[in-house]
């Protein structure tokens, strides 16, 4: 993904409120499974972090995530992270990402 990409997805997320939020048991099966599904509906979401403060924690967490559920780190701010994931069905895609 290109910055002019992120930058265009990061204006979309401005208004979202977040979608997942991830407690103190980390990235498990429920809080993935609770993403995954987020991603399928919204394509663009905001995950919050709740009990982790240390920058390290939340960003192996994002990584894990991101992993599981195939999707792409727009940006961080604070405790929350954004998250992109098209839809596979072209008929349900809500979100057209800029191509230059």
């Amino acid at each position: 993904m290109h910055g002019y990409q992120r930058k265009y997805l990061k204006g979309l997320a401005h208004k979202l409120k977040p979608t997942v939020f991830v407690g103190q048991k980390g990235a498990d099966p429920s809080v993935i499974k609770a993403l995954d599904e987020a991603l399928d509906k919204h394509e663009l979401i905001k995950v919050k972090f709740v009990e982790f403060k240390e920058k390290s924690q939340k960003e192996a967490i994002r990584v894990a995530l991101e992993r599981e559920t195939s999707a792409e780190h727009v940006g961080t701010i604070g405790h929350l992270v954004i998250l992109y994931r098209q839809q596979k069905d072209p008929e349900k895609q809500k979100i057209t990402v800029p191509v230059r």
